[in-house]
């Protein structure tokens, strides 16, 4: 893998915990850039399996390690879809999955912020400054969303996001959505709100 430079990078990329809205936010961005949009938790699954790994092994993995150990147990396949989205979509907005800037192994966080330092902006997406109201408006969402609360086992993976420093180093800077649409928010991201 060629590492990519500035002018091959992708345009932005969108970071943070489930339920902080990265999809909605980037394909708005993408619109009115005219730009394309890339959701990697939509886009990975060949990445995955270019290096053995699929959703169905992970579900398998849950089942026989559970969340926490499966999710470490990933953590390759996951550096290695950003590594590999990032040099496949020049010029692109791209969403990535809570997952794929969190990691309990330093070396493949460091696979992820080598590929991401030739992006232009990693902006970090939270709903407030105010760890707390974050976690709860994120809880909220994704309850009502996708009916989960991200508390698998005893262990709290949506605050684990929230509080995550290698999604805060890979982040050229965090941008709090308040109570803004993704309208609202794409246009103060582009200078035009």
């Amino acid at each position: 893998m060629s590492r990519s430079t500035a002018a091959e990078a992708p345009w932005m990329v969108l970071v943070g915990p489930a339920g902080a809205g990265k999809t909605r936010l980037g394909r708005e961005i993408a619109a009115r850039a005219h730009r394309p949009f890339v959701d990697l938790d939509a886009a990975a699954d060949s990445y995955y399996a270019s290096v053995g790994w699929s959703i169905a092994r992970l579900r398998e993995r849950i089942g026989a390690v559970g969340r926490q150990a499966a999710e470490a147990e990933w953590e390759p396949a996951r550096a290695h879809a950003v590594a590999c989205a990032v040099m496949d979509h020049p010029g692109a907005v791209i969403a990535l999955g809570a997952g794929h800037t969190s990691y309990s192994d330093h070396q493949h966080l460091a696979t992820v912020r080598t590929a991401l330092e030739p992006c232009r902006e990693v902006i970090r997406i939270l709903p407030h400054p105010d760890r707390d109201i974050s976690l709860a408006v994120l809880r909220r969402r994704c309850t009502a969303s996708k009916g989960r609360s991200w508390i698998v086992d005893g262990h709290d993976f949506l605050a684990g996001w929230v509080d995550d420093p290698g999604t805060r180093t890979v982040a050229t800077r965090t941008v709090y959505t308040l109570d803004e649409t993704p309208a609202q928010t794409a246009a103060r991201l582009l200078g035009n709100g």
